[in-house]
């Protein structure tokens, strides 16, 4: 069976030999306060200009306070906030990740992410997840405990609407009595397991287009990319599809200093930064998706372009 033809995004972001870099958005964003939409849409044009091959955002239904310091984050919804940064850029690939699955019906985001995909040109890519927060899981209606098998009965109908293949779309005008949300796009749009989605490593090689995961100690993180090829070889017919890392990145002023663990990241230089990166690489790691954690009040515009200029020519 031959390979699916990808939209720009996909080409973007997933280069054979070689690992690209992309920044969650809104730049350094944390806390309560809402994001400057025109800081953070000059700051996708820059990232843009500056070769970047990704600009992501997150799905937070409700303001939830999580992590160590107890903070709600107050977002937009992504699909609104990714159609300003695509009008705003012209290369880069812009993704989700992740949507919440089980808390949206699967029609609306298929609409959301054909919509996104055409009004960016093709530049978009599908991250989904199955969500961890029981609070939102009541406020919508749903079962916190179901959400594995929510998340795995409405993946089809969004992969059929999706796909540019008649066979495959066939499942979206069974579930609509024959009728299309709009015309098919013109190339797949690919579809991400962020996390684990409460699925299987074999279920997620057979249906994703890549996983994504979370930064973890180098030698755990070896292992997993290796089970995560092991699936592949069962269930994917040996087919190399990308493995996606997070990083919460605090990048300082020196480029000498040495790493330090953050959670879910690190602290560090630029120079120890690229080692890392090289040996993420080498460990199979095909896109690295940073959050920017500037504990030192660097400007994220001062980041970018030492990462564009200084980090990017070395991978």
């Amino acid at each position: 069976m031959s390979s699916p033809s990808f939209n720009a995004g996909h080409t973007q972001v997933f280069q054979t030999g070689r690992l690209t870099l992309g920044f969650m958005t809104p730049f350094g964003h944390h806390g309560g306060a809402m994001a400057d939409l025109h800081a953070n849409t000059r700051l996708a044009a820059l990232a843009d200009d500056l070769g970047f091959a990704a600009l992501w955002a997150r799905d937070v239904p409700l303001m939830v306070p999580q992590g160590s310091d107890n903070t709600a984050s107050a977002l937009d919804d992504p699909f609104l906030w990714l159609a300003a940064l695509a009008a705003s850029t012209r290369r880069i690939a812009i993704g989700a990740a992740a949507i919440v699955l089980p808390l949206r019906h699967p029609l609306h985001v298929a609409k959301a992410a054909l919509s996104l995909d055409r009004i960016s040109g093709g530049r978009f890519i599908l991250g989904m997840g199955s969500g961890d927060r029981p609070e939102e899981f009541a406020s919508f209606g749903e079962s916190l405990d179901a959400r594995g098998e929510a998340f795995r009965s409405r993946w089809p109908l969004v992969r059929a609407a999706l796909s540019p293949d008649a066979d495959q779309r066939q499942a979206l005008l069974d579930a609509t009595g024959g009728y299309d949300l709009m015309p098919p796009p013109a190339a797949r749009i690919p579809m991400v397991v962020v996390g684990s989605a409460r699925q299987s490593l074999q279920w997620t090689a057979a249906h994703a287009d890549a996983w994504a995961s979370y930064h973890r100690e180098e030698g755990r993180q070896q292992g997993r990319i290796h089970l995560w090829q092991q699936a592949l070889d069962q269930k994917a017919g040996g087919e190399r599809k990308p493995f996606i890392q997070s990083v919460q990145l605090d990048l300082l002023a020196d480029p000498a200093a040495p790493a330090e663990p953050l959670e879910l990241g690190l602290r560090t230089g630029r120079n120890e930064l690229i080692a890392y990166l090289q040996r993420l690489h080498a460990m199979g790691v095909g896109h690295v998706l940073f959050n920017l954690a500037q504990r030192q009040g660097r400007a994220p515009d001062e980041v970018l372009r030492e990462i564009g200029q200084e980090v990017l020519p070395r991978l």
